[in-house]
């Protein structure tokens, strides 16, 4: 079930602040990193991943580009997206290496379902590379 586009908006609304320079860089790396997931393309959300990844919020963390890539691939077999993500924090370091990202998680039907947490690397110029993420469920009412 697509996510009704009012509610996507809405959420969205809330959910983007103004973040400026290397935040707003990052954001849009974010943001990038979602879409993936929106046009259903699991080529292009391997290619954020960097080699050491590590991926947690299931019973055992996934430890590395391929190991991650493999288990998401499920994510994307369907053709319609099973969540979506907006960042909502950009902090980072001084240094401008090293940044991370946070935000809420929606389930198909537009309901906050969780809230993700990243850590991204510039592994070349212009070339961010998540290297840590996770995740918790949002408690229900």
């Amino acid at each position: 079930m697509a996510i009704p586009l009012a509610a996507f908006l809405a959420a969205g609304a809330q959910a983007a602040p103004a973040f400026t320079g290397i935040q707003e860089e990052v954001a849009q790396v974010e943001r990038a990193f979602a879409a993936t997931m929106k046009a259903r393309d699991h080529a292009a959300f391997v290619s954020f991943l960097s080699e050491e990844a590590i991926f947690s919020g299931g019973t055992q963390p996934l430890r590395g580009k391929q190991a991650v890539a493999d288990e998401w691939k499920k994510f994307y077999a369907k053709p319609a997206a099973p969540f979506s993500w907006e960042p909502d924090e950009v902090e980072v370091l001084a240094s401008g290496t090293l940044a991370k990202t946070a935000g809420p998680v929606y389930g198909p039907d537009g309901t906050l379902i969780a809230r993700f947490s990243s850590v991204w690397r510039l592994e070349a110029p212009k070339t961010w590379r998540i290297v840590f993420d996770g995740g918790t469920e949002v408690c229900k009412k």
